[in-house]
């Protein structure tokens, strides 16, 4: 029996914003805030293919800028508070969405990962020109 049909494949969605197995669902992806579990404790998984880089913190400050951004320049042509109060304002709310938003993301695209079995790249090697075809 494969694993195939012991772990029927889970939506990735799922598991990785919950910081699960993206195998079983069940056992947890982390073992610290964004430090990954050398295995699965429940199916035994072996987590060594997981290399999400910095994916996650590119995500992290794409949809953290649009945010931020965004309410400032409302805030800004709506109300014009002192530039003091902008920074009351936006750095906590910075650090709160970067931090609140990194473990997720990491964990989702530790799943899509594993979904789609991406590996690292390979360079194909070279046909030997000798052996025929063109010529």
């Amino acid at each position: 029996m494969t694993d195939d049909h012991r772990y029927p494949p889970l939506p990735p969605l799922s598991t990785g914003l919950a910081g699960r197995c993206p195998r079983c669902g069940e056992g947890r992806l982390f073992s610290g805030f964004l430090s990954t579990a050398p295995e699965c404790p429940n199916c035994g998984l072996d987590y060594s293919f997981i290399d999400s880089g910095d994916g996650p913190a590119v995500f992290v400050i794409f949809i953290v800028g649009a945010i931020v951004v965004g309410l400032a320049f409302f805030v800004e042509f709506n109300y014009r508070p002192p530039y003091w109060l902008h920074l009351v304002l936006w750095l906590p709310l910075i650090v709160i969405l970067s931090l609140g938003m990194l473990r997720p993301l990491k964990g989702l695209m530790i799943a899509q990962q594993y979904h789609h079995k991406a590996q690292e790249g390979r360079m194909e090697t070279p046909r030997d020109p000798g052996a025929g075809g063109e010529g």
